[in-house]
């Protein structure tokens, strides 16, 4: 009975042991997730110091000027284009990825599920600077020629929305970059709608169809209040692809230092910004400083669109 005895302490003592090892690296591991968090944006806030202390951290936001030549530098413009280009993307890649997750998992025959779902995670796999090529040579082209001329003609002479669809169609823009931001975080948010709604436990879809209700009564009553939260996280999961996008934006966005006066004119977005700008900046110098005081704004944004996000996640008190 003693060796025995001793044999489960020490087996025990080896469990606790290994617990508590395990437990450390976890811990660790969280540790230094949020280290390196806080070593980027002290960084970030860091570099830009010099900007905020210059200009002042309110004129800085709220001023349109970038010239390089004249030192005066101004985040506006840039924020503008990132949060239009993305919210843009957003409305039109939403309701294309819920079509497809909802053809997937309610609609598509069994053989044809899986080459379809492998595509679309493939162009989840795509590099953006391909989808920047892609956009650049295939995309403008055709903006330029055939939608955009035809948007002026028609869309472009109806009041109040009117003035969102004139001006010059060179084909890249606003409206173009959208397009192409669009495409990329399509499959990001598909893919997660898809398997969320695979999860929905298969008694709810059966006794949802026992008492005659649609296909589309079941997704609107029973697959889209199941997995609401999950599908917000994939739709967060594009918007924060599509906030710092650098390479397919700075590509067809046209990439002019002004406010766009409509969707058809050229603008720019803190990503494609900073990624023309930064190999030209020195250090030590007032552009450069301004240049990471984009990239610390670009992580705010980034942050309050995740605290958003989880307000409207929160549970509703009766």
């Amino acid at each position: 009975m003693s060796v025995a005895a001793n044999g489960v302490a020490r087996r025990s003592s080896a469990h606790t042991a290994g617990d508590a090892l395990f437990a450390g690296i976890a811990r660790s591991s969280g540790v230094f997730v949020l280290v390196l968090l806080g070593a980027i944006i002290l960084s970030l806030l860091a570099g830009g110091m010099l900007a905020f202390r210059h200009f002042g951290p309110l004129h800085f936001l709220v001023s349109d000027d970038w010239d390089p030549v004249q030192q005066q530098f101004g985040a506006l413009v840039p924020i503008v284009g990132t949060i239009v280009t993305s919210v843009l993307a957003l409305l039109v890649a939403v309701p294309l990825a819920f079509g497809v997750a909802f053809y997937l998992t309610e609609l598509a025959p069994v053989w044809l599920r899986r080459p379809v779902g492998t595509a679309i995670e493939l162009l989840a796999a795509i590099p953006s600077i391909i989808y920047g090529m892609w956009g650049f040579f295939v995309l403008v082209p055709i903006m330029g020629q055939i939608i955009e001329p035809w948007l002026t003609d028609t869309v472009g002479n109806l009041p109040l929305i009117g003035w969102l669809f004139q001006g010059a169609p060179f084909g890249t823009g606003i409206l173009t970059a959208s397009l192409v931001l669009a495409i990329m975080v399509l499959p990001f948010i598909a893919a997660t709608m898809r398997d969320v709604f695979l999860t929905v436990p298969a008694v709810y879809r059966e006794s949802a169809f026992g008492v005659g209700c649609t296909t589309w009564e079941v997704v609107r009553a029973i697959v889209i209040p199941y997995t609401r939260v999950s599908v917000v996280g994939g739709i967060m999961l594009g918007l924060g692809r599509a906030l710092g996008e650098t390479m397919a934006v700075t590509f067809v966005i046209g990439n002019a230092d002004n406010i766009p006066t409509s969707l058809l004119a050229g603008g720019n977005t803190i990503a494609s910004l900073v990624a023309l700008e930064f190999p030209e900046s020195q250090a030590g110098t007032l552009k450069l400083s301004a240049l990471l005081a984009l990239g610390f704004i670009l992580f705010v944004i980034s942050f309050i669109v995740l605290a958003i996000s989880r307000l409207l996640l929160r549970p509703r008190q009766a």
